[in-house]
């Protein structure tokens, strides 16, 4: 009888601290949804880490984010990893400096919640897309951890730093089928900045080769990493 009483007591609390943190998780959600309805644009410069998970090799890059609404991106990276992507309101463009070439992409590619650049720029439909959880805070952020409803291969569950008093997404880390990570770590971050449409245009540069795979969802490698 007094297991008994000792076992209700525990699911008492146990089942009190999960409706508790799953009450945080849901405010937490509600406060980056509504700051990010509300940005227009913004610009970053950040820090890029990629760990492939079989071999252990770790990667890292820096570079520079536009964003603008409704998904206009401009990503570039610098050296030793050269590249620089361009979201218009019509297509992808992908180019590799270091190997002369670039790609042309259909949109439909960064329109899933489970891309990276959706959930960095808080675009991803969290609430409608994902189970999350919120964790400890890290550093002064709040931690949120989020499960695909429908899993994919390049995302199987990924983690957020959160700005708590803002609603900033600061840092956010997805992990893929195989358990290799895609880390993006904003150094310098403002919002609503003031960004000319023709930063989110592209040109080929002359005598570069054009790859056009807009006819196709063939991508020649995973965006943004």
């Amino acid at each position: 009888m007094r297991f008994f009483s000792v076992s209700c007591g525990i699911f008492v609390v146990c089942f009190y601290v999960w409706g508790s943190l799953a009450a945080q998780a849901a405010d937490t959600v509600s406060v980056i949804q509504a700051r990010y309805e509300k940005l227009r644009s913004f610009s970053a410069t950040f820090e890029q880490t990629l760990t492939h998970k079989e071999s252990g090799s770790v990667e890292k890059r820096q570079g520079t984010l536009l964003f603008r609404k409704p998904l206009l991106i401009r990503w570039e990276t610098a050296r030793p990893h050269e590249e620089t992507l361009v979201v218009t309101d019509r297509e992808i463009w992908n180019h590799l400096p270091d190997e002369a070439v670039v790609y042309r992409y259909p949109l439909e590619l960064v329109q899933d919640s489970r891309s990276i650049i959706q959930v960095i720029t808080g675009q991803a439909a969290l609430t409608k897309d994902f189970d999350v959880r919120q964790e400890e805070r890290e550093n002064g952020l709040t931690r949120l951890r989020l499960y695909p409803k429908e899993p994919a291969p390049q995302m199987v569950e990924a983690l957020l730093w959160v700005e708590p008093e803002t609603g900033y997404i600061r840092q956010a880390r997805l992990v893929d089928f195989y358990g290799n990570t895609n880390e993006v770590r904003f150094i310098r971050f403002q919002p609503d900045a003031a960004l000319e449409p023709s930063r989110f245009r592209f040109q080929p540069p002359q005598g570069v080769e054009v790859e056009d795979r807009t006819g196709s969802s063939v991508q020649e490698r995973e965006l943004f990493r």
